[in-house]
């Protein structure tokens, strides 16, 4: 029974924190100097202002290049309405130091995120235009997962050299003596000889060994996955940075003829780069259908594991993603995510992949619309 009641407060606690993603936690910490044996209450105030202004600037450091830049451009709003911006502030240090006339103060806050994003949305220039005036958008993004993969064994190659030198020297000597003698009516014969021979050889080899070893990358075929849900997460997102957005897949019939979203499925399948004729026809039937911005990606999904810190199923997501304005002579890449991993947690792989997938698809459609935002785009 305890088991159980872990398990469901496990559940419930990733259940909270999705629901309470537009609120999040940032420190902050900040030092004043001032005149006086001691900090005064405006002195104090001070310091605190300034710590939550530092606790945002931390929250935006962590969210990234593009965010951070985001966070200039509405830095007065958050000075002069904080507490639009900043839900609850408690102070977690102070420190009074009358010898250097120095105060300082460390605090928490509670940010307002769904806030901090609209004013970033406001301050933009595709934010602030009609909707008569805001630039369609594009995307399709393909999901997959590796199905096979191919491996190659070493090719080793061996070389042997070898070389022999040799020298031989033979000797022979014979010494030999013949003799007759005639005694009355007999002769006699003697005849002595002795042969002396003596030889000598030597030997010299050498031997060298080279050769090597060739290794070849795996290759990998993908399985393409269904990515209806993901859709509306891309949709929301670009929709809410100001963009009108459509599915590339509805606006297919009107690229007369030029784009196919089979065939950008097709070359993710094989790798993960798109074919120069795919990206051509990309090009050509987003001008043919007077969309000047497209976006596009492919969302890696990896093996299911189990988390070391709750047990749960544990997925990631790999995400590679452009924006493209394909209205220029020679298409721009305005703005690109990746290799980026996120991972989701579940009790059961499936749903571990969903929150991965819905995360990744999440975080990397806010970056490009971060990115274009500070580019200026209508």
């Amino acid at each position: 029974m305890q088991v159980i009641q872990v398990i469901a407060s496990i559940v419930l606690g990733i259940c909270a924190a999705t629901a309470s993603a537009q609120v999040q936690q940032a420190r902050g910490k900040a030092t004043v100097t001032y005149q006086g044996k001691a900090a005064t209450a405006d002195v104090k105030t001070r310091a605190l202002q300034a710590a939550q202004l530092k606790a945002v600037d931390f929250f935006y450091a962590e969210a990234g290049e593009s965010e951070s830049e985001n966070l200039d451009a509405i830095r007065e709003k958050i000075k002069s309405d904080p507490d639009r911006y900043i839900l609850e502030t408690t102070q977690l240090a102070e420190e009074d130091r009358p010898d250097a006339q120095q105060y300082t103060v460390t605090v928490r806050v509670a940010l307002n995120v769904a806030n901090l994003r609209n004013a970033v949305k406001a301050n933009s220039v595709v934010g602030r235009s009609g909707r008569s005036d805001r630039s369609p958008l594009a995307f399709v993004f393909v999901s997959r997962q590796v199905e096979t993969t191919k491996t190659y064994d070493d090719r080793i190659y061996k070389r042997v050299d070898q070389s022999a030198t040799g020298k031989i020297a033979d000797q022979v000597s014979e010494k030999g003596l013949d003799g007759e003698s005639i005694k009355r009516s007999q002769v006699r014969t003697e005849t002595t000889s002795s042969v002396q021979a003596s030889s000598s050889a030597s030997l010299t080899q050498t031997r060298e060994t080279g050769g090597s070893t060739t290794r070849k990358a795996s290759e990998s075929t993908w399985r393409i996955m269904p990515s209806a849900n993901l859709s509306q997460v891309f949709s929301t997102v670009f929709a809410r940075a100001g963009y009108k957005v459509n599915e590339a897949a509805l606006i297919e019939p009107y690229t007369g003829g030029h784009f196919k979203v089979a065939a950008l499925e097709d070359d993710y399948r094989s790798g993960s780069d798109l074919k120069p004729a795919t990206m051509n026809s990309i090009v050509l039937g987003m001008r043919a259908a007077q969309i000047p911005f497209v976006a596009f990606g492919t969302l890696d999904v990896g093996a299911a594991g189990t988390d070391p810190s709750t047990g749960l199923t544990r997925v990631g997501v790999t995400v590679n993603a452009k924006l493209l304005d394909v209205s220029q002579t020679i298409p721009d890449t305005i703005a690109s995510v990746g290799p980026v991993q996120y991972a989701g947690l579940g009790p059961t792989e499936d749903e571990a992949r969903n929150n991965a997938m819905k995360l990744a698809a999440e975080s990397a459609s806010r970056d490009l619309t971060s990115q274009s935002t500070n580019l200026g785009l209508r």
